[in-house]
Formats: structure tokens, sequence, C-alpha cells
């Protein structure tokens, strides 16, 4: 998972390690990002020889490996390839734009969050609570203080029984980090002796909140008696 150590890296050479029933490829390391948390899969291009693989998407696949999949039908190259992966890094970076910025949603909302979603040009999360907010101007005018800040965002590992210390570090409320493998990945924005946020979550991020740039509050939707859809756009 090149991607977990170095978010911005755009390309790397790789090696063939497998082909899935369905016609996916597998690398031995990859810049894509699979699909989960509510982050969209990678896509880009995957080059050997003197052929090219477009990939649509990117997926988990069983044992931990990651799975590219091909935009078309196509022949795949051979296991044992060396081939060279490039990121469309343009989406990429909007979709980490938008993850960090729902973090501040999650801030400016203090409510449990009960599920999200991303894209290139917005995200949402649900809160669980009765009625909308009564200020989304004021919402607003938060998210933008705290963009301004251009605090870092920085990643922090702590084991499963710190979670368990701390639960409030969760504010999901659908979907629990996973526990087992003895260390939970947390992403932190700002200082660590007093962060804006600080929450467990395996997906990309910007480096600094000032590259999520200009952003605005969308509609807000009715999901369910105790459930507010709140959208959140960027704007360039």
């Amino acid at each position: 998972m090149l991607f977990r150590a170095d978010p911005y890296l755009r390309e790397a050479a790789a090696t063939v390690m497998a082909h899935t029933d369905e016609g996916g490829v597998v690398l031995d390391r990859t810049v894509f990002y699979p699909t989960g948390g509510g982050q969209p899969g990678d896509s880009g291009l995957v080059r050997w020889q003197d052929a090219s693989m477009p990939v649509a998407t990117t997926l988990k696949g069983p044992d931990d490996t990651i799975v590219l999949v091909p935009a078309r039908a196509q022949a795949l190259p051979e296991v044992g390839q060396q081939v060279h992966q490039e990121l469309d890094w343009d989406r990429r970076h909007r979709h980490m734009r938008v993850h960090t910025a729902l973090h501040l949603l999650s801030v400016a909302v203090p409510f449990g969050v009960t599920g999200g979603s991303i894209s290139a040009q917005h995200g949402r999360l649900d809160f669980d609570m009765a009625e909308p907010p009564e200020d989304k101007s004021a919402i607003d005018a938060l998210l933008q203080e705290m963009v301004a800040t251009d605090a870092v965002v920085s990643e922090t590992w702590i084991s499963d029984a710190e979670l368990d210390a701390q639960p409030e570090l969760v504010k999901t409320m659908s979907v629990k980090p996973p526990c087992g493998a003895g260390r939970i990945r947390l992403i932190r924005i700002g200082d660590a002796a007093d962060p804006l946020d600080l929450q467990p979550c395996g997906g990309t991020h910007v480096a600094r909140l000032g590259e999520i740039g200009a952003l605005r509050i969308g509609k807000t939707e009715k999901k369910g008696r105790m459930n507010r859809r709140i959208y959140l756009h960027l704007d360039s």
C-alpha cells in the first residue's frame, strides 16, 4: 500500500502477482487506493512493454490484496510482468480534499456519523440528529475558518486497547474501525497537544488544510426520523 506511506505518490514500478477470476490485476505494490471508508477506488493507467491497461477502479480483494479493475475487456499483463502504474492524480487529489473536508464537517456538526460518501466534486455525511442545522451559514463560516488555519494533517497509530479506552475518538456509529491487527491508524488535524480533530481513518488526506481550497455547504436531507444528510462541495 504505497499510498499509505505517501498519498502524493503518483506513479511507481511494480510486478504483476496474480489475475482474479473476474479479470482484475493484483500487483506486489501499488499507488492505487481501493474503495473503502466511503472513498472511491482510484483510477489510472498501467503500462508494460508496448501495451497499456486503463484502470477504471480499484477494489479490496481477499487476503488484503488490492485489485486493479480494467476499464474494458483486454489482454492483461502476465504474472511476473514488470509494469509501470500511473494514478489519475487530479481525481485522487480531489478525493483527498473532500475526505479531509468531511473530517472538518464532523467537527462543525458535533453529532454521531451514521454514513458518508466521497466523490471528486462533493461529499456528504449522515448525522444522528433529529432536526436540520439551524444555521448553515455558521457551519460554512466555521469550515472556512478551519481551512484558513492551514493546519497540518498527519497520522498516528494506537493499539486496540488504547482505542477501547478512548471510545470518543470513534465518530462513526454504523461502522467501527477494524480491530484485531494490533494497531489502528488515526488521522490528526492540527497540533498533537490540541488537535482540531482526531479519529480513526484509513483513507488518503491532504497534508495541510489550505489544500482543500474553497468549499461550501450544500443541501441537507432528512433520511429517517433521526438522520440528517449534509452535503459539502468543492468550489474549485
